[in-house]
């Protein structure tokens, strides 16, 4: 009989509208993080884009009017060193990952880092991937054998997903890229080719799949990291047909609303579950936007645009401040005071130490970690991040450092496909100023080197106690005593 009760009075709930929730551990919050792709600073609205860049973007704008708005969230300058920074907590040139990839090597994080995931998968989360990984495609180095539960998504990067259009792909003996699918203990499987037909839909499966995980570990009463690295705004810039044409402004236009609508779709489900007030949910980038020359292609699909990196010159593979600076903005209601802003000065590694304070989590203490713990900070109990500069790196090559509101450039690169400058002595700008990079201040701020390369030096040091891992290093990898 009471079990019948029970059933009656959860029919009229149901059939009232009453909304349901689930308890969770209060003491350890959802996170969510959204992780664009080449999307530069310039492209929301909350930055000053949105209805400038061909839509408004309410949803983006949303998390920042509800949360916190970073102006100086930094990241490294190419995708795979931002995604090892994001998951490590170090300097990608610690983990080996300073470069993009190129040709058919083994690549990507050695089973001895430890990620952001594995750290929350042992502090008692779920932990979901869905999207671009970009940091190993070979057994041992996929998503579920660093630390998620779940993955679907793609190995390596977008542009792959044009291969099969080209003339001569087929009979160059590379591998096709495929979608894959995977669970933690097993081999992700190959769940289709990705070609130019799925690259439009991909992030749509993508953003299911991250509701239905969410909803999924809520049932089960377990806390939830998503991580959710989207393909969309990478070359080729191609929207979903149910976006396709529906801001008459062009296809980056179309994208962009529909990123947003995606991001609405996230925030409306953790609504729906009434976990808003236990959730952390973070939107950002992996580096600025891309450089490419839509004429420089034979290719009969929309190819990318440059994007709008804001006031901020450069783009991604430069160590100017549009590449290295992108959008952020987290709200987690009732510990993030809504409507705050901040130029304080954040790294992407920082989110590791950072995230592991608020879950509990367990920061490993055999390594350099270059991230710091900033969420007194984030929940805006101080405001100071604690961080007042950073190293700026392209690739292995070290070509700046950032301190406060200035930068010292050692080389510089205009974009991508341009050739390299070293200077004998340092170019200094004043980024207050100068946002675009372009007057040399050395003389008579000569003082400012003395400030800002005490960091420099101790980076130096602490490669030279804790030498890099060897890019392509192969497992089993320990480091030398």
């Amino acid at each position: 009989m009471k079990r019948l009760s029970k059933t009656i009075w959860l029919c009229i709930l149901v059939c009232t509208g009453v909304q349901l929730s689930y308890s969770q551990d209060q003491d350890k919050p959802n996170v969510v993080i959204v992780f664009l792709d080449n999307f530069g600073w310039g492209e929301p609205g909350f930055n000053g884009g949105g209805i400038v860049r061909g839509t408004p973007t309410p949803r983006m704008d949303q998390v920042a009017a509800e949360g916190l708005r970073l102006t100086n969230f930094n990241v490294e300058v190419q995708c795979t060193p931002s995604r090892s920074a994001l998951m490590t907590g170090r300097y990608a040139v610690r983990s080996g990952n300073a470069t993009v990839p190129v040709g058919e090597g083994v690549y990507g994080l050695v089973q001895w880092e430890v990620t952001m995931a594995e750290m929350l998968s042992d502090a008692g989360y779920a932990t979901g991937m869905f999207g671009k990984w970009h940091l190993g495609r070979t057994p041992g180095r996929f998503p579920t054998d660093q630390g998620f539960d779940e993955w679907y998504g793609i190995p390596n990067s977008t542009d792959e997903s044009t291969y099969s259009s080209m003339v001569g792909f087929d009979k160059s003996g590379v591998a096709e890229t495929y979608v894959m699918d995977g669970k933690k203990g097993e081999t992700p499987k190959e769940v289709r080719p990705y070609r130019l037909d799925y690259r439009p839909l991909i992030d749509r499966d993508l953003t299911d799949r991250a509701l239905n995980f969410m909803e999924s570990s809520v049932q089960q009463n377990k806390p939830f990291f998503v991580y959710l690295p989207y393909t969309a705004t990478h070359f080729p810039t191609m929207p979903h047909p149910d976006f396709q044409g529906k801001t008459g402004n062009g296809p980056w236009a179309d994208l962009l609303l529909q990123i947003d609508s995606y991001l609405g779709e996230l925030i409306d489900k953790i609504d729906e579950l009434g976990i808003s007030e236990n959730t952390l949910f973070i939107f950002t980038a992996d580096n600025g936007p891309e450089a490419l020359n839509p004429n420089s292609t034979n290719l009969t699909v929309e190819t990318s645009i440059q994007g709008s990196a804001g006031p901020w010159r450069g783009t991604l593979f430069t160590g100017y401040e549009g590449a290295l600076r992108v959008p952020f903005a987290a709200k987690w209601p009732g510990k993030i005071p809504a409507g705050s802003t901040s130029d304080e000065i954040v790294h992407a590694m920082d989110l590791f130490p950072t995230i592991a304070k608020i879950a509990g989590g367990t920061i490993p203490n055999d390594r350099s970690i270059d991230g710091i713990d900033v969420s007194e900070f984030l929940m805006q109990k101080t405001d100071k991040s604690g961080r007042e500069g950073f190293i700026v790196y392209m690739g292995n090559d070290i070509f700046g450092v950032k301190w406060r509101n200035w930068k010292l450039h050692f080389e510089e690169q205009e974009a991508w496909n341009t050739p390299k400058t070293t200077y004998t002595m340092p170019r200094l700008y004043n980024l207050l100023e100068d946002p675009q990079e372009r007057n040399n201040v050395l003389f008579p701020h000569t003082w400012v080197p003395k400030a800002a390369l005490n960091q420099l030096q101790e980076h130096v040091v602490s490669l030279k106690q804790n030498p890099p891992i060897p890019t392509g290093q192969k497992d089993p990898y320990n480091p030398s005593k």
